[in-house]
């Protein structure tokens, strides 16, 4: 019995590391394809075909340096409509170890539950405006690619559409993780309708840039603010630049933003060198990025006003009043009869 079981552990570790490596997920449209891959890919290489007819029309292979999803781009010009299929393999040293495989038809009119009218993958996130003339409910993949190789890969269950004529359903979906500035990625989203099964996929490359809005300023002949909202999930680190201006230009104050991501907002002031003499100001206040360039720009007009300086009564030293002295004369000697009159009665 013991030599059985010994025996059945050396079968399973002799075969673990042959099929320790998966194709979990696969999915391709004529334009593209997606793989998810498991286990212990160390030396190994992901091989995508995609074939019409058994004929191999386009094939790319990728090291493994870890599991992970993957994006494949097939770059065919002028595809034909008919059927197709995609395969993806996991190989080490030209030896197969896992393969799947997955079909689909290109052209015509495919029936759908749900239309995507637009799609955008910026620095912020994924934005999409979604049709159906009935509810729909879809699982929506959500993916950052870097390369070829997804950062980022998060399934939203049971997403629900709202149906009825001419009233679309605006999806966002923001990165949680951070972008780095001037890198080129590949925003993706793919839905699976969880009726049938049916899925499709869009997706659109762009450059990471640090980005920030103002939302709001306020000035007076004191000083200036500025209210700044990061819109960008690459740290935004720039300045604001208040330039003001009477004729000529009168004064210029900068001063750095914290650091911002995106739907973060913060309030920066400045005060002028000394209160603005009366007349009508011109302020420009621009947001500047780390590379000094202008991102945002808003102008308004300070009015300011003469200075009204009130004096405090508690400085100025008291006067007794001219009233006040014949009053007090006249009760004195109102005084001075009643105490004679008292004297000659009692006389």
């Amino acid at each position: 019995m013991r030599s059985l079981l010994a025996l059945l552990s050396v079968l399973l570790f002799i075969q673990g590391p042959a099929i320790s490596q998966q194709v979990d997920d696969i999915f391709s449209s004529i334009d593209s394809c997606d793989v998810t891959v498991s286990g212990d890919t160390s030396g190994c290489y992901l091989q995508a075909d995609l074939m019409r007819s058994g004929v191999i029309l386009s094939s790319r292979v990728l090291p493994l340096d870890a599991p992970g999803t993957l994006m494949i781009s097939w770059n065919l010009s002028d595809p034909d409509e008919g059927a197709y299929a995609a395969c993806a393999s996991v190989t080490r040293n030209g030896t197969v170890l896992d393969r799947r495989c997955y079909s689909f038809y290109h052209g015509g009119e495919v029936p759908v539950r749900f239309d995507v009218r637009d799609f955008l993958a910026d620095s912020s996130g994924i934005h999409m405006v979604i049709y159906a003339a009935d509810p729909a409910i879809v699982d929506i993949y959500y993916m950052l690619i870097s390369g070829n190789k997804a950062v980022y890969v998060y399934r939203d269950r049971s997403v629900k559409i709202a149906g009825g004529r001419g009233v679309p359903t605006l999806v966002e979906w923001k990165w949680p993780v951070l972008l780095n500035a001037g890198e080129t990625y590949t925003g993706r989203a793919k839905m699976v309708e969880l009726t049938t099964g049916q899925t499709r996929a869009f997706m659109n490359r762009f450059v990471a840039l640090e980005n920030a809005r103002i939302t709001e300023t306020y000035e007076d002949e004191m000083g200036a603010s500025a209210t700044v909202l990061g819109t960008s999930r690459v740290p935004f680190r720039g300045s604001l630049r208040f330039v003001l201006y009477n004729g000529t230009e009168v004064e210029v104050v900068e001063k750095r933003t914290p650091v911002l991501l995106e739907g973060d907002d913060e309030t920066v002031e400045i005060s002028w060198n000394r209160t603005l003499d009366p007349g009508i100001y011109h302020l420009k206040v621009m947001l500047l990025n780390s590379s000094g360039a202008v991102v945002d720009l808003r102008e308004s007009v300070i009015e300011a006003e003469p200075v009204v300086r009130r004096v405090s009564n508690e400085s100025t030293p008291s006067k007794s009043s001219p009233s006040a002295s014949v009053l007090t004369g006249l009760i004195a000697i109102f005084s001075i009869r009643q105490i004679l009159r008292r004297c000659d009665r009692k006389r």
